[in-house]
């Protein structure tokens, strides 16, 4: 029996479509769509732009959303309903310092809040990010990037008085704007080409910070010379950048094997990912798109392979493997393909089943790696044309429904509400689109 406030599975349709009704974005379809190639070093994903006219801004940076149809504060109202409802369901089991706060729209900013909240409910990510803030807060000559805006409105989430609430993340979407033009207009963007955008800049950021303070820590400890480097670096040396907390957190290591079928000598090339991104298939599971992923290729052909011991094009084999599997497991599954006859992209909506506990297969080591699923980002919407990104997360063993400003708590069984659809004309247009699994290994 479910306990109060929580929701049937029976009633989904009813619950969600309350919710997306207000926040639907009909979009534009984007012109001179770049067909979708699998990149596994960084976040890839099409672009599918849409366009939607803008509501009215919101006038306050945080505290209750000022963009309403009528009068008063309608997103205030709204999730002040919505966070009573909530903490009467957790009454005592609230989780002691967490805090639930939707964030405000400021006009097709789903893709951002959706993941954002998948990142925020990240703990490691976000306590490294807390510990970045209160290390450089006092710091009055840090100029302003997407890390410190970032990292203050992971603060000011986690300080609110209040347990539950809305915050308006206006600096940081203005910080956005500012850095990328893509995400400038009122253009819905894509949730996976901004967290492709948004880890890369802040790996960047963190990068640079630590070369400038070991630069200057040479020049503190070494005098100039002007006839030739310091510390007996040679002129023009590269030196190794040291991993950040970001590459901690979400890098990977993969292996490319490639066997020559005439000498049999196997190369190896490895290469770093933050996610992963699958190919879908209908009626699949996880696994199964894991293991195409991993799925041995034959190279014959105009494909041929190079071989540098027959000094020869040859046939050859070549898999993908995980030679270190990260922290946290980012999986991108690939819902927009581009259709050659149609010349557009077409969102996939096939049932995709994802379990909440993972073994990882298809490793170097062979050994079979657990993770455990926190957050799914999920696209809404029957097409690349027009959509919104919700999110669900898992917090201290409850599942948590983010909806732009509005939290709901729902039940465990939901999540499955998400797989996609059997079926391939189906009202079931919510899909998860980009999946969080954190390590089991870690965890303890």
């Amino acid at each position: 029996m479910s306990t109060p406030g929580h929701l049937c599975l029976l009633g989904l349709a009813h619950f969600f479509a309350s919710f997306r009704n207000r926040n639907r974005a009909f979009l534009l379809p984007h012109s001179n769509p770049t067909p979708n190639t699998p990149n596994r070093n960084s976040f890839t994903a099409p672009q599918h732009n849409s366009c939607l006219a803008p509501p009215e801004p919101a006038t306050t940076a945080t505290g209750p959303s000022r963009r309403s149809p009528g009068n008063g504060s309608w997103a205030g109202a709204v999730m002040g309903a919505a966070g009573s409802r909530l903490e009467k369901v957790l009454g005592e089991q609230f989780p002691e310092g967490e805090r639930y706060f939707g964030l405000e729209n400021f006009g097709n900013t789903c893709y951002c809040n959706s993941v954002l909240q998948a990142l925020y409910f990240c703990v490691p990510f976000r306590d490294q990010l807390l510990e970045y803030y209160a290390n450089n807060k006092n710091t009055g000559d840090v100029e302003e990037n997407m890390l410190t805006c970032l990292a203050d409105l992971f603060s000011q989430i986690s300080n609110q008085k209040k347990k539950t609430g809305v915050i308006a993340p206006k600096r940081f979407i203005q910080r956005l704007k500012k850095q990328n033009e893509i995400f400038r207009s009122y253009m819905h963007q894509d949730a996976h080409e901004f967290l492709n955008f948004l880890l890369n800049e802040l790996v960047d950021i963190l990068e640079k910070e630590h070369n400038a303070a070991r630069e200057s820590l040479q020049n503190l400890s070494f005098p100039k010379n002007s006839n030739g480097p310091i510390d007996g670096q040679p002129n023009g040396s590269h030196k190794e950048l040291a991993a950040t907390w970001v590459h901690k957190c979400f890098q990977g290591i993969l292996t490319n094997e490639t066997r020559c079928l005439r000498c049999e000598t196997v190369t190896d090339r490895d290469e770093t990912f933050f996610d992963l991104s699958l190919d879908v298939e209908q009626n699949s599971s996880l696994t199964s798109c894991l293991k195409n992923f991993s799925s041995t290729e034959t190279l014959n052909a105009e494909d041929k392979f190079f071989c540098d011991k027959c000094c020869s094009l040859q046939e050859a084999q070549k898999r993908m493997k995980i030679k270190k599997p990260p922290n946290i497991l980012v999986i991108h599954l690939k819902r927009f393909k581009y259709i050659e006859q149609l010349q557009r992209y077409k969102k996939l909506s096939y049932r995709v089943v994802f379990p909440l506990e993972l073994k990882l297969l298809n490793t170097v080591d062979n050994s079979d790696l657990e993770y455990s699923l926190f957050a799914v980002v999920v696209h809404v919407g029957s097409g690349p044309n027009h959509g919104h990104y919700i999110s669900l997360v898992k917090s201290h063993n409850h599942w948590l429904f983010f909806d732009d400003e509005n939290v709901e708590m729902i039940d465990e069984s939901m999540v499955q509400a998400f797989f996609g659809s059997p079926q391939e004309f189906s009202g079931n247009t919510d899909n998860g689109y980009i999946l969080f699994y954190e390590s089991l290994a870690e965890r303890s």
